[in-house]
């Protein structure tokens, strides 16, 4: 099985809201750190070029509604 940057980032932030539940602000902390390196964010603008970097951003949707009685 391939491991992508997207499984990694998803692990990682599954890993940072079993901190956050648990009151383990250096977790967090860490989690968001990697986050950051395997995005590149953790670099001077200077070796990007001031080039926009690619973001991804996922929305989960959930269904709010009671279920009709």
């Amino acid at each position: 099985m391939k491991v992508t940057i997207n499984d990694l980032i998803k692990e990682l932030d599954d890993a940072r809201q079993t901190a956050k539940e648990n009151g383990q602000a250096s977790a967090m902390v860490a989690s968001i750190l990697a986050k950051a390196k395997l995005l590149g964010l953790d670099k001077a603008d200077s070796e990007h070029n001031n080039e926009p970097q690619p973001v991804q951003i996922i929305v989960n949707v959930k269904n709010a509604r009671k279920a009709d009685r």
